[in-house]
């Protein structure tokens, strides 16, 4: 009896390897999965197709779609089987994953590669992106710590490569978040060829002219090469969180760790350069050039098929508005999407999202801030425990908010509701009233002070508050201790307590 749950993130490959029955009942359900009996299309989009894009295809409700395919099921096997709305990872074929987790423990406990590839081959032909994904968050949840899930990386990115290399490219249209991925990817792999022919060039160990001529190229493309950063950026902010939303970390916490190797090679490499260390230099560039190249592959072969699998086209559209708050790496001239003519749903999830960095939506009982949500309670204990007394006064001059915690100026609730100028002595309500009318009229939007009050030094500052429309609606006043700011010197890079 099988264990395969039918969900809507299910792929059409996984169902007819299971009951390859089905390809006949599908060729008659619809026109359009007749396609399926053309042994190269069923490799290709058989393989990435999940049941809700199929049912999208054939225009027909997605519920439907699966207990129809369960109902056949259950006429030819007398057994039907699971069918649930949402897909997670105990959904994927529990036999299959604990072997793919067996293999990677295998090579967690010292096995080489090519030690575990004879058990490996029997899986071969049929791993999918989802199980490697499934497969690392399960690792994780049982406690291998994330690191040295990475650690493993690299030893199974190249154990599964020879399974991901049939798989069909996943594509997408352009302006859409993963066509845009690719688009960086692929001019990622230029700059890292160009690196790697410069460092070669140099020679391991640097040839004796080759440096002082090289020097000058190897920077270059070092610096080019940098701007991955803002590719990882969009990854760990904009795509990770939605993937995270539907119960997928694995590949989050494993590429992270990742990205961050690849930013300290950066470092490292600008600072061997820097310092005439030829040969570390050329080292480093040499690691981070295939660093860089082995991600590429992992999102290629393993995080875009099970991107594309795991979220709705209304996520990305979100994902896709808040893009423009990160930027983008080696690619200018991103085009618009989703079209003009998109579904309203799909239109309306970006137009929601314009202006404000996209994310998952705020859950309820939140108060829905532009950048996520908080509740009340976390509102007064964040603005409580922050170093800084804060002090609010609405656009017809009344005090509305101080933050309580650390005081700065003496003040009492009696303040709220009260106009600001009564709550000044005499001779420096002046200078109040001017910051105001500055502020209201538009010729000023900040000011500060800084003073020496009872051994301490205190920067004050003013800031004006304006609506979307650029109406004026009111003062921010801060107020800082920052006597122990002044006085820092020198780097403290780790956390010493």
């Amino acid at each position: 009896m099988s264990n395969l749950t039918i969900t809507p993130k299910t792929t059409v490959h996984t169902l007819l390897k299971e009951y390859p029955f089905l390809l006949e009942y599908l060729a008659a359900y619809h026109p359009e999965f007749g396609k399926l009996a053309n042994p190269v299309l069923r490799r290709t989009m058989g393989r990435m197709a999940t049941l809700d894009k199929a049912a999208q295809l054939a225009n027909v409700p997605l519920n439907q779609l699966m207990n129809d395919l369960a109902g056949e099921i259950e006429a030819k096997t007398g057994a039907r089987p699971a069918v649930a709305d949402t897909p997670g990872v105990d959904t994927v074929d529990p036999a299959r994953l604990a072997e793919l987790g067996a293999i990677v423990a295998e090579l967690h406990a010292g096995k080489t590669a090519e030690e575990v590839k004879p058990r490996f081959e029997e899986l071969i032909a049929d791993v999918e992106a989802t199980e490697i994904a499934a497969m690392e968050q399960q690792l994780i949840e049982g406690g291998v710590p994330a690191d040295d899930v990475k650690r493993l990386c690299d030893v199974h990115v190249q154990v599964f490569a020879d399974a991901l290399e049939g798989h069909a490219a996943v594509s997408a249209p352009p302006g859409h978040p993963l066509d845009t991925f690719q688009r960086e990817n692929q001019a990622l792999l230029q700059v890292t060829a160009s690196l790697r022919k410069v460092a070669e060039a140099i020679g391991e160990p640097p040839a004796p002219d080759a440096w002082g001529r090289l020097k000058t190229a190897l920077t270059g493309t070092v610096e080019r090469l940098a701007e991955v950063d803002l590719h990882y950026l969009r990854k760990e902010n904009q795509l990770f969180p939605y993937l995270e939303a539907h119960g997928v970390e694995g590949p989050s916490k494993v590429m992270w760790a990742i990205h961050d190797d690849v930013r300290a090679l950066i470092k490292q490499a600008r600072a061997s350069i820097a310092a005439d260390q030829a040969a570390l230099a050329v080292s480093t560039c040499l690691a981070l050039a295939k660093m860089a190249e082995d991600m590429v592959n992992k999102e290629e072969k393993v995080l875009h098929p099970m991107a594309i699998d795991t979220l709705s086209d209304e996520e990305w559209a979100a994902i896709r508005a808040g893009e423009g708050e990160i930027g983008y790496a080696f690619i200018s001239g991103v085009p618009p999407w989703p079209a003009a003519d998109a579904p309203a749903e799909v239109a309306g999830a970006e137009a929601g999202a314009a202006g404000a960095p996209a994310g998952p939506a705020t859950p309820a009982g939140l108060l829905a801030l532009t950048t996520g949500g908080l509740s009340l309670e976390q509102l007064n204990l964040m603005l409580t425990i922050l170093p800084i007394d804060v002090q609010y006064v609405d656009e017809h001059d009344q005090v509305r908010f101080y933050s309580e915690g650390q005081r700065i100026f003496p003040r009492s609730p009696g303040v709220i509701g009260r106009k600001v100028q009564n709550c000044h002595p005499p001779a420096s309500v002046h200078k109040v009233q001017q910051i105001i009318d500055a502020f209201r009229a538009g010729d000023k939007s900040t000011a500060e002070f800084w003073i020496e009050l009872g051994g301490k030094f205190l920067h004050i500052r003013y800031f004006a508050v304006r609506d979307a429309a650029g109406a004026y609606r009111g003062v921010v006043e801060t107020a800082q201790d920052v006597t122990g700011i002044r006085a820092l010197e020198g780097q403290r890079r780790l956390l010493d307590w």
